[in-house]
Protein backbone atom coordinates (compact mmCIF):
# COMPACT_ATOMS: atom_id res chain seq x y z
CA UNK A 1 0.00 0.00 0.00
CA UNK A 2 1.52 3.24 -0.96
CA UNK A 3 2.21 5.80 1.85
CA UNK A 4 0.77 9.39 1.14
CA UNK A 5 1.97 10.91 4.53
CA UNK A 6 5.51 12.05 2.94
CA UNK A 7 3.79 13.96 0.15
CA UNK A 8 1.73 15.89 3.17
CA UNK A 9 4.69 16.79 4.55
CA UNK A 10 6.89 17.59 1.70
CA UNK A 11 7.00 21.09 0.52
CA UNK A 12 6.98 21.58 -3.65
CA UNK A 13 10.41 22.99 -4.18
CA UNK A 14 9.94 25.39 -7.02
CA UNK A 15 7.38 27.55 -4.20
CA UNK A 16 8.10 30.54 -3.16
CA UNK A 17 9.44 29.67 1.28
CA UNK A 18 8.83 32.67 4.05
CA UNK A 19 9.49 31.70 7.45
CA UNK A 20 6.41 30.40 9.29
CA UNK A 21 5.38 31.77 13.06
CA UNK A 22 5.89 28.36 14.13
CA UNK A 23 9.98 28.49 12.80
CA UNK A 24 10.32 32.28 14.58
CA UNK A 25 8.34 30.50 18.00
CA UNK A 26 11.08 27.55 18.30
CA UNK A 27 13.73 30.45 17.89
CA UNK A 28 12.76 32.05 21.01
CA UNK A 29 14.47 28.77 22.75
CA UNK A 30 17.74 30.11 21.19
CA UNK A 31 17.31 33.55 22.96
CA UNK A 32 16.97 32.16 26.43
CA UNK A 33 20.31 29.65 25.34
CA UNK A 34 22.23 32.86 24.43
CA UNK A 35 21.43 34.56 27.74
CA UNK A 36 22.23 31.25 29.59
CA UNK A 37 25.76 31.17 27.76
CA UNK A 38 27.06 34.47 28.03
CA UNK A 39 26.03 34.61 31.62
CA UNK A 40 28.42 31.72 32.14
CA UNK A 41 31.14 33.03 30.03
CA UNK A 42 30.69 36.25 32.58
CA UNK A 43 31.26 33.95 35.72
CA UNK A 44 34.51 32.49 34.21
CA UNK A 45 36.08 34.64 30.91
CA UNK A 46 39.10 32.52 31.46
CA UNK A 47 40.31 30.18 28.42
CA UNK A 48 38.84 27.44 30.30
CA UNK A 49 35.35 28.99 30.47
CA UNK A 50 35.85 30.01 27.08
CA UNK A 51 36.25 26.42 25.87
CA UNK A 52 33.46 25.19 27.41
CA UNK A 53 30.71 28.21 26.16
CA UNK A 54 32.35 27.46 22.72
CA UNK A 55 31.46 23.49 23.25
CA UNK A 56 27.93 24.54 24.77
CA UNK A 57 27.12 27.50 21.84
CA UNK A 58 28.31 24.68 18.83
CA UNK A 59 26.17 21.71 20.38
CA UNK A 60 23.25 24.26 20.58
CA UNK A 61 23.64 25.89 16.84
CA UNK A 62 24.00 22.61 15.66
CA UNK A 63 20.60 21.89 17.11
CA UNK A 64 19.31 25.17 15.38
CA UNK A 65 20.88 24.73 12.44
CA UNK A 66 20.32 20.17 11.80
CA UNK A 67 16.26 21.56 12.52
CA UNK A 68 16.42 24.47 10.64
CA UNK A 69 18.13 22.78 7.54
CA UNK A 70 15.19 19.43 7.95
CA UNK A 71 12.15 22.56 8.30
CA UNK A 72 13.20 23.78 4.85
CA UNK A 73 11.86 21.05 3.48
CA UNK A 74 8.50 20.58 4.80
CA UNK A 75 5.25 22.02 5.65
CA UNK A 76 5.62 23.48 9.32
CA UNK A 77 2.09 23.41 9.36
CA UNK A 78 1.70 19.46 9.16
CA UNK A 79 0.79 18.22 12.97
CA UNK A 80 3.68 15.93 12.63
CA UNK A 81 5.97 18.62 11.86
CA UNK A 82 4.27 21.05 14.45
CA UNK A 83 4.76 17.83 16.95
CA UNK A 84 8.82 17.60 15.83
CA UNK A 85 9.61 21.33 16.19
CA UNK A 86 7.65 21.65 19.53
CA UNK A 87 10.32 18.74 20.80
CA UNK A 88 13.32 20.24 19.39
CA UNK A 89 12.39 23.65 21.14
CA UNK A 90 11.19 21.70 24.79
CA UNK A 91 14.90 19.92 24.38
CA UNK A 92 16.92 23.02 23.46
CA UNK A 93 15.36 24.51 26.46
CA UNK A 94 16.61 21.88 28.44
CA UNK A 95 20.09 22.12 27.00
CA UNK A 96 19.60 26.06 27.58
CA UNK A 97 18.41 25.59 31.25
CA UNK A 98 21.41 23.27 31.98
CA UNK A 99 24.38 25.52 30.92
CA UNK A 100 25.31 27.41 33.73
CA UNK A 101 26.03 23.65 35.70
CA UNK A 102 27.02 21.62 32.67
CA UNK A 103 30.22 21.13 33.67
CA UNK A 104 29.20 21.44 37.80
CA UNK A 105 26.71 18.74 38.06
CA UNK A 106 24.30 18.77 34.80
CA UNK A 107 26.40 17.46 31.87
CA UNK A 108 24.02 14.32 31.40
CA UNK A 109 20.74 16.46 31.30
CA UNK A 110 22.67 18.74 29.11
CA UNK A 111 23.98 15.56 26.96
CA UNK A 112 21.20 13.42 26.77
CA UNK A 113 18.60 16.50 25.90
CA UNK A 114 21.49 16.87 22.72
CA UNK A 115 20.99 13.79 22.08
CA UNK A 116 17.26 12.88 22.23
CA UNK A 117 16.84 15.70 20.02
CA UNK A 118 18.80 14.38 17.26
CA UNK A 119 17.19 10.53 17.72
CA UNK A 120 13.98 12.13 18.44
CA UNK A 121 13.94 13.97 15.51
CA UNK A 122 14.79 10.94 13.72
CA UNK A 123 12.22 8.50 15.51
CA UNK A 124 9.44 10.97 13.91
CA UNK A 125 10.90 11.27 10.38
CA UNK A 126 11.72 8.05 9.50
CA UNK A 127 8.33 5.89 9.62
CA UNK A 128 6.39 9.27 8.32
CA UNK A 129 8.78 9.08 5.35
CA UNK A 130 8.49 5.09 4.57
CA UNK A 131 8.31 4.61 0.52
CA UNK A 132 10.47 7.93 -0.27
CA UNK A 133 13.99 8.49 -0.98
CA UNK A 134 14.68 10.98 2.11
CA UNK A 135 13.88 7.92 4.22
CA UNK A 136 17.30 6.44 3.20
CA UNK A 137 18.59 10.34 4.20
CA UNK A 138 17.05 10.44 7.67
CA UNK A 139 18.67 6.93 8.30
CA UNK A 140 21.86 7.94 7.39
CA UNK A 141 21.63 11.07 9.76
CA UNK A 142 19.63 9.29 12.54
CA UNK A 143 23.26 6.19 12.44
CA UNK A 144 25.80 8.81 12.43
CA UNK A 145 23.83 10.90 15.25
CA UNK A 146 23.20 7.54 17.36
CA UNK A 147 27.19 7.54 17.04
CA UNK A 148 28.31 10.75 18.61
CA UNK A 149 25.66 10.21 20.97
CA UNK A 150 27.75 7.59 22.43
CA UNK A 151 30.58 10.31 22.55
CA UNK A 152 28.12 13.05 23.88
CA UNK A 153 26.80 10.42 27.34
CA UNK A 154 30.31 8.86 27.70
CA UNK A 155 31.83 12.63 28.32
CA UNK A 156 28.63 13.63 30.66
CA UNK A 157 29.32 10.62 33.22
CA UNK A 158 33.61 10.98 32.80
CA UNK A 159 34.22 14.75 34.08
CA UNK A 160 37.93 13.97 33.40
CA UNK A 161 37.18 13.49 29.80
CA UNK A 162 34.29 15.82 29.18
CA UNK A 163 35.83 18.40 26.95
CA UNK A 164 37.69 16.14 24.69
CA UNK A 165 34.80 13.59 24.11
CA UNK A 166 32.48 16.15 23.60
CA UNK A 167 34.74 18.10 21.22
CA UNK A 168 35.68 14.65 18.88
CA UNK A 169 31.36 14.38 19.02
CA UNK A 170 31.06 17.87 17.23
CA UNK A 171 34.14 17.45 14.96
CA UNK A 172 32.58 14.41 13.90
CA UNK A 173 29.07 16.07 13.06
CA UNK A 174 30.00 19.10 11.70
CA UNK A 175 32.79 16.20 9.24
CA UNK A 176 30.36 13.78 8.28
CA UNK A 177 27.77 17.00 7.50
CA UNK A 178 30.20 18.45 4.79
CA UNK A 179 30.37 14.81 3.55
CA UNK A 180 26.89 13.73 2.97
CA UNK A 181 26.25 11.79 6.33
CA UNK A 182 28.28 8.39 4.24
CA UNK A 183 27.51 5.05 5.92
CA UNK A 184 28.98 1.69 4.81
CA UNK A 185 25.65 0.10 3.61
CA UNK A 186 23.83 3.16 3.42
CA UNK A 187 25.91 5.18 1.49
CA UNK A 188 26.38 8.83 0.64
CA UNK A 189 23.40 11.35 0.56
CA UNK A 190 23.77 13.39 -3.11
CA UNK A 191 23.63 17.31 -3.09
CA UNK A 192 19.91 17.25 -4.14
CA UNK A 193 18.88 15.39 -1.61
CA UNK A 194 20.18 17.92 1.04
CA UNK A 195 19.58 21.02 -1.65
CA UNK A 196 17.69 23.81 0.22
CA UNK A 197 15.16 27.18 -0.28
CA UNK A 198 18.34 29.56 -0.25
CA UNK A 199 15.75 32.85 0.08
CA UNK A 200 14.25 30.77 3.15
CA UNK A 201 17.66 29.60 4.78
CA UNK A 202 19.42 32.88 3.95
CA UNK A 203 16.27 34.58 5.52
CA UNK A 204 16.54 32.25 8.63
CA UNK A 205 20.22 32.92 8.55
CA UNK A 206 19.78 36.43 8.94
CA UNK A 207 16.86 35.95 11.86
CA UNK A 208 18.87 34.05 13.94
CA UNK A 209 21.83 36.70 13.96
CA UNK A 210 19.20 39.60 14.98
CA UNK A 211 18.72 37.50 17.73
CA UNK A 212 22.36 37.18 18.57
CA UNK A 213 22.52 41.01 18.37
CA UNK A 214 19.11 41.08 20.48
CA UNK A 215 20.95 39.14 23.32
CA UNK A 216 23.46 41.83 22.99
CA UNK A 217 21.16 44.65 23.11
CA UNK A 218 19.24 42.98 26.20
CA UNK A 219 22.44 42.07 28.22
CA UNK A 220 23.76 46.07 27.81
CA UNK A 221 20.09 47.08 28.58
CA UNK A 222 19.61 45.33 31.78
CA UNK A 223 23.88 46.04 32.78
CA UNK A 224 22.60 49.62 31.88
CA UNK A 225 19.29 49.83 34.12
CA UNK A 226 21.11 48.54 37.08
CA UNK A 227 24.28 50.11 36.86
CA UNK A 228 22.35 53.72 38.36
CA UNK A 229 22.49 55.45 35.05
CA UNK A 230 25.61 57.27 36.12
CA UNK A 231 27.80 58.93 33.28
CA UNK A 232 30.15 56.41 32.52
CA UNK A 233 27.87 53.67 32.40
CA UNK A 234 26.08 55.64 30.27
CA UNK A 235 29.06 56.19 27.57
CA UNK A 236 29.40 52.57 28.22
CA UNK A 237 26.09 51.61 27.27
CA UNK A 238 26.74 54.39 24.04
CA UNK A 239 29.29 52.55 23.09
CA UNK A 240 27.70 49.37 22.89
CA UNK A 241 24.59 50.47 21.07
CA UNK A 242 27.50 51.78 18.64
CA UNK A 243 28.72 48.23 18.69
CA UNK A 244 25.38 46.35 17.92
CA UNK A 245 24.64 49.10 15.03
CA UNK A 246 28.48 48.33 13.33
CA UNK A 247 27.84 44.89 13.41
CA UNK A 248 24.47 45.14 11.95
CA UNK A 249 25.90 47.13 8.87
CA UNK A 250 28.66 44.70 8.57
CA UNK A 251 26.60 42.08 8.40
CA UNK A 252 24.11 42.62 5.95
CA UNK A 253 26.13 44.63 3.50
CA UNK A 254 27.47 43.40 1.07
CA UNK A 255 26.69 39.50 1.23
CA UNK A 256 24.39 39.26 3.73
CA UNK A 257 22.05 40.07 1.57
CA UNK A 258 23.14 37.95 -1.78
CA UNK A 259 23.64 34.75 0.25
CA UNK A 260 20.15 33.54 -0.84
CA UNK A 261 20.52 34.53 -4.48
CA UNK A 262 23.91 32.73 -4.92
CA UNK A 263 22.47 29.77 -3.18
CA UNK A 264 19.88 29.59 -5.67
CA UNK A 265 22.08 30.15 -8.78
CA UNK A 266 24.46 27.31 -7.77
CA UNK A 267 21.81 24.76 -7.77
CA UNK A 268 22.00 21.54 -6.03
CA UNK A 269 25.84 22.25 -5.50
CA UNK A 270 24.42 25.32 -3.37
CA UNK A 271 24.03 22.89 -0.71
CA UNK A 272 27.49 23.26 0.26
CA UNK A 273 27.40 26.85 0.07
CA UNK A 274 24.92 26.66 2.75
CA UNK A 275 26.30 24.48 5.05
CA UNK A 276 29.22 26.70 4.92
CA UNK A 277 27.51 29.92 5.34
CA UNK A 278 25.98 28.03 8.87
CA UNK A 279 29.55 26.98 9.89
CA UNK A 280 30.44 30.97 9.40
CA UNK A 281 27.45 31.89 11.57
CA UNK A 282 28.47 29.95 13.98
CA UNK A 283 31.75 31.96 14.50
CA UNK A 284 29.85 34.99 13.74
CA UNK A 285 27.21 34.16 16.53
CA UNK A 286 30.41 33.38 18.90
CA UNK A 287 31.79 36.61 18.15
CA UNK A 288 28.72 38.81 19.17
CA UNK A 289 27.85 36.58 22.47
CA UNK A 290 31.81 37.15 23.36
CA UNK A 291 31.11 40.62 22.63
CA UNK A 292 28.01 41.07 24.53
CA UNK A 293 29.78 40.12 27.97
CA UNK A 294 32.54 42.58 27.00
CA UNK A 295 29.91 45.50 27.14
CA UNK A 296 28.08 44.02 30.15
CA UNK A 297 31.34 44.20 31.80
CA UNK A 298 32.54 47.85 30.67
CA UNK A 299 28.92 49.14 31.71
CA UNK A 300 28.92 47.44 35.34
CA UNK A 301 32.52 48.78 35.86
CA UNK A 302 33.21 50.96 33.52
CA UNK A 303 37.00 52.36 34.91
CA UNK A 304 37.50 48.81 35.84
CA UNK A 305 40.40 46.93 34.50
CA UNK A 306 40.01 43.26 33.70
CA UNK A 307 41.89 40.95 31.59
CA UNK A 308 39.03 38.89 30.73
CA UNK A 309 37.01 42.13 29.37
CA UNK A 310 40.40 42.93 27.35
CA UNK A 311 40.39 39.25 26.09
CA UNK A 312 36.61 38.80 25.35
CA UNK A 313 36.29 42.53 24.17
CA UNK A 314 38.84 42.08 21.24
CA UNK A 315 38.19 38.39 20.57
CA UNK A 316 34.69 38.55 19.93
CA UNK A 317 34.61 41.22 17.44
CA UNK A 318 37.22 39.93 15.69
CA UNK A 319 35.59 36.67 15.10
CA UNK A 320 32.99 38.39 13.68
CA UNK A 321 34.80 40.14 11.16
CA UNK A 322 36.97 37.17 10.31
CA UNK A 323 34.12 34.88 9.52
CA UNK A 324 32.73 37.80 7.94
CA UNK A 325 35.04 38.75 5.30
CA UNK A 326 34.93 34.47 4.65
CA UNK A 327 31.61 34.66 4.05
CA UNK A 328 31.90 37.73 1.48
CA UNK A 329 34.56 35.87 -0.10
CA UNK A 330 32.23 32.44 -0.82
CA UNK A 331 29.31 35.34 -1.47
CA UNK A 332 31.14 36.69 -4.41
CA UNK A 333 34.41 36.89 -4.12
CA UNK A 334 34.99 40.20 -2.40
CA UNK A 335 37.64 40.89 -0.07
CA UNK A 336 37.53 44.26 1.03
CA UNK A 337 39.95 45.81 2.45
CA UNK A 338 38.44 47.75 5.11
CA UNK A 339 37.34 44.82 6.98
CA UNK A 340 40.86 42.72 6.54
CA UNK A 341 42.68 45.87 8.01
CA UNK A 342 40.26 45.99 10.67
CA UNK A 343 40.55 42.45 12.29
CA UNK A 344 44.53 43.33 13.03
CA UNK A 345 43.10 46.72 13.91
CA UNK A 346 41.20 45.41 16.63
CA UNK A 347 43.68 43.82 17.99
CA UNK A 348 46.24 46.69 18.15
CA UNK A 349 43.69 48.79 19.43
CA UNK A 350 43.10 46.07 22.67
CA UNK A 351 46.38 46.21 23.13
CA UNK A 352 47.34 49.41 22.85
CA UNK A 353 44.42 50.56 25.48
CA UNK A 354 45.19 46.98 27.30
CA UNK A 355 46.43 48.98 30.65
CA UNK A 356 43.99 51.51 30.49
CA UNK A 357 40.16 50.92 31.78
CA UNK A 358 37.63 49.16 30.20
CA UNK A 359 35.40 51.78 28.44
CA UNK A 360 38.74 52.97 26.92
CA UNK A 361 39.06 49.44 25.51
CA UNK A 362 35.56 49.41 24.27
CA UNK A 363 35.54 52.75 23.06
CA UNK A 364 39.00 51.71 20.98
CA UNK A 365 36.71 48.59 19.09
CA UNK A 366 33.63 50.64 18.73
CA UNK A 367 35.76 53.05 17.50
CA UNK A 368 37.56 50.79 14.81
CA UNK A 369 34.15 49.03 13.48
CA UNK A 370 32.62 52.23 12.85
CA UNK A 371 35.44 53.11 11.13
CA UNK A 372 35.26 50.03 8.42
CA UNK A 373 30.99 50.99 8.35
CA UNK A 374 32.39 54.39 7.31
CA UNK A 375 34.88 53.16 4.91
CA UNK A 376 32.64 50.92 3.47
CA UNK A 377 29.79 53.35 2.68
CA UNK A 378 32.27 56.05 1.26
CA UNK A 379 31.91 54.21 -2.46
CA UNK A 380 27.98 54.58 -2.14
CA UNK A 381 28.77 57.87 -1.18
CA UNK A 382 30.31 59.03 -3.47
CA UNK A 383 28.20 57.64 -6.34
CA UNK A 384 24.97 59.44 -4.39
CA UNK A 385 27.03 62.97 -4.95
CA UNK A 386 27.76 62.23 -8.72
CA UNK A 387 24.38 61.21 -9.15
CA UNK A 388 23.32 64.70 -7.30
CA UNK A 389 26.00 66.49 -9.34
CA UNK A 390 24.57 65.06 -12.79
CA UNK A 391 21.11 65.93 -11.77
CA UNK A 392 22.39 69.16 -10.59
CA UNK A 393 24.27 69.76 -13.83
CA UNK A 394 21.09 68.64 -15.97
CA UNK A 395 18.93 71.47 -13.93
CA UNK A 396 21.46 74.11 -15.07
CA UNK A 397 21.39 72.81 -18.48
CA UNK A 398 17.62 72.91 -18.66
CA UNK A 399 17.20 76.11 -17.28
CA UNK A 400 19.64 78.19 -18.75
Amino acid sequence: MRNELPERLLLRRENPRRTSFLELFVDLGFIFALTRLSRALLDDPSLNGGLQVSLMLAALWWVWFVTAWSADWFDPRAPLIVALLLWVMFGGLLMAAAVPSTFDGHAMVFAIAYVSIHLGRAAILIPALRGHPLQLRSLRVAVWFAISGVLWVVGAAVAPAREVLWALALVLEYSVARLRWPFPGLGRGTWPEFQVNGSHLSERYQQIFIIALGELILISGVAYSNSGLDRESTVAFALAFVTAVALARLYLVPAGARLGARIEAEGPPGSRLALLAGYLHLVMIAGVLATSVAMEMTIDDPGAHDAGQLTVGVIGPALFLTARICLAAVVDGGRPLARLIGVPAIIVGGLATSKLSQVSNSAAVAGVLLLIVLVDAMPGLRRFARQLGGDDASDQRRHG
